[in-house]
Parts: structure tokens; C-alpha cells; sequence
């Protein structure tokens, strides 16, 4: 099984402490984000984790903590902007995250730390050109920590418009010009450059779609095969092994102008203070009409049963 930490939040970079407190105890409570009472208990045990899944944009919370993750098989993706505070307020020097990202690919070992450039997006500070600059001083910087980038174009939700009403989507020719110099770059530096949900005809101008966290990706950052369950997203061109995600919606303080996880910045801060480290919930405590159910869980390593089952 893969337990998925970052697409409802930045586990590590605002809840890093909650994080080691549930390993150790070896569970974890998980609510329902549309049906609140509705509660799932997943065991953290490292014998039916086949892989821990962080997406970041700040790992430096958990790296003085690595070894207390050793334990398990992991799977890392890095998001790597250039953008500045006026999109990104809460992100830390982007220097700073280049380098823990050296410091996890030297620890886990390249296959299993990949970069996120996304999303990308047009303003007056940022046309096409601009991200190829950025995207190759990026790409050389990080040549030999990784061998997979991803890249995403912006999806305007209702909540992006408000939030965001200065951002663009890029037009299709923009497209086919970003996906083109991208896989250029790529190559230059021995990094496959993916597209995460992104149309099929990106694939012609040299962007593997095949998917960002695929089961191939997975395999390759734990060294073992799977026989995992086909993905049953509903978003359309996804074919990633999302795994069970352990965070919670409108909790990430980062406070970026493009979530998508965040309806407001006053509901963010709103649900922090209801954040204790050492409860089994990321936020808030267990309730009188919870109904708590034990995830299903197996190890997909080789077909094998855990010890659960």
C-alpha cells in the first residue's frame, strides 16, 4: 500500500512534528473530506507501507529526521517554483530547498527524489521565455539528484479565479513551445520530463505522459515490483498510484494564489488552530459521532498478503 502524505497539504513542511508522533505510535486517523464523521484508520506500520509518499514545497523539517524514516520505502516530490511572494507568500528561499533536495537525493538516492515545476501559468512577470530561463538554470542545477521532473499547466477552478484573477492558462501554441524547449532541457541534463494530466498530443513534442507518481515511477524509487491496484481517479488522463492521502483539505499555509486545496486564507487559519501535534487527526480531535473503519491494507510488493490481512 502507498500512503500518500502532500495532496491535500504540505505534511512536511507545516506538520512534520504530528507526522513523527503518528508514526511512532503506528496509525493514523484520516476524515472523509465530504462525509465529516466518517473516519479511516490506517496503520503506518512499515511491513504494509510499501511506499511513503511526500509532494513538498519544504522538506526542511523533516531532514534533521531522516533516519527516523529509514524505515521506509520513499517516494519524494519536490515542487520547485520560480515565483516570488507576491504568488507564493509562505515558500521558503528557493535556494534553501535546492539544497535539502540534494540532501534527500544523496540520503535516499536520485531515483527516489523527483522535482515538480508546477504550476505554470502566465502573468506580466511570466511569459514562455521567461520559464524556459528559469526552468534550464533549474534543471542544470539539480543535474545528477534526479532523474524525473513534472510539469502541469494551470487549471483555472472557480477557487484559482478568485483567489488568483491575474493568472492565465497558456494557449495551446504556448503549450506545444514550453513542452518542446522542456524536453530539450530535459535531455540535456538526464531528466525525463513528464506532464501530469496534461493532453496527449504533449507527447509529440517530447514530454513523457505516462504519469507523474505511475507505477513504474514507484517501482523504481523503492527498488521493488508491484502488483497494485489500477488507479481509479476520476480526473481524466490521471494514471499515477495515488495511494491513501493522510492530510486534510484548507490546512496549508504556504497560501499560494493557485491552490487548488485551499478555498480561503481565513478557513486555513481557522483550521490551525484547531491542530495538535499529538492527536491521530491532523486537525481536531475524535468526536461522539465518528464512525472509525480500518483501512483494507496489503503490501503490493511481489502479491504478497500482509501480516494485517
Amino acid at each position: 500500500m502507498i500512503i500518500n502524505t502532500g495532496m491535500r497539504t504540505d505534511i512536511p513542511a507545516f506538520y512534520s512534528k504530528w507526522l513523527l508522533n503518528r508514526i511512532k505510535e503506528g496509525y493514523v486517523y484520516v476524515r472523509n473530506p465530504y462525509y465529516k464523521h466518517q473516519v479511516t484508520k490506517y496503520s503506518l506500520d512499515s511491513r504494509v507501507v510499501d511506499c511513503l509518499a511526500f509532494c513538498t514545497k519544504n522538506p526542511h523539517p523533516l531532514i534533521p529526521h531522516l533516519k527516523e524514516l529509514d524505515k521506509y520505502k520513499q517516494f519524494w516530490f519536490i515542487t520547485i517554483t520560480p515565483y516570488g511572494k507576491d504568488i507564493e507568500p509562505n515558500v521558503p528561499d528557493k535556494r534553501q530547498v535546492i539544497e535539502d533536495f540534494k540532501i534527500l537525493s544523496n540520503h535516499l538516492g536520485k531515483k527516489s527524489v523527483a522535482l515538480r515545476y508546477d504550476p505554470i501559468f502566465i502573468n506580466e512577470e511570466f511569459d514562455v521565455k521567461k520559464h524556459i530561463i528559469c526552468f534550464s538554470k533549474l534543471l542544470k542545477e539539480l543535474k545528477g539528484y534526479t532523474e524525473d521532473c513534472t510539469i502541469s499547466f494551470i487549471d483555472m477552478y472557480e477557487k484559482v479565479k478568485r483567489n488568483a484573477p491575474d493568472l492565465r492558462p497558456l494557449t495551446k501554441d504556448e503549450q506545444i513551445e514550453i513542452a518542446t524547449s522542456f524536453a530539450k532541457i530535459g535531455k540535456e541534463n538526464n531528466i525525463t520530463v513528464h506532464a501530469c494530466c496534461e493532453k496527449d498530443y504533449l507527447k509529440d513534442y517530447g514530454l513523457d505522459i505516462t504519469g507523474c507518481m505511475s507505477k513504474e515511477i514507484i517501482e523504481k524509487a523503492i527498488g521493488s515490483k508491484l502488483d497494485a491496484p489500477k488507479n481509479k481517479s476520476k480526473r481524466v488522463g490521471c494514471n499515477c498510484l495515488l495511494g491513501s492521502d493522510i492530510g486534510a483539505y484548507n490546512t496549508c499555509m504556504h497560501l499560494c494564489k493557485y491552490c487548488y486545496a485551499n478555498a480561503n486564507p481565513t478557513l486555513v487559519k481557522e483550521n490551525i488552530k484547531k491542530h495538535n501535534p499529538n492527536s491521530p487527526f491532523l486537525i481536531g480531535e475524535l468526536e461522539k459521532e465518528d464512525k472509525i473503519t480500518d483501512a483494507k491494507q496489503q503490501s503490493f510488493i511481489n502479491g504478497q498478503l500482509s501480516f494485517l490481512d
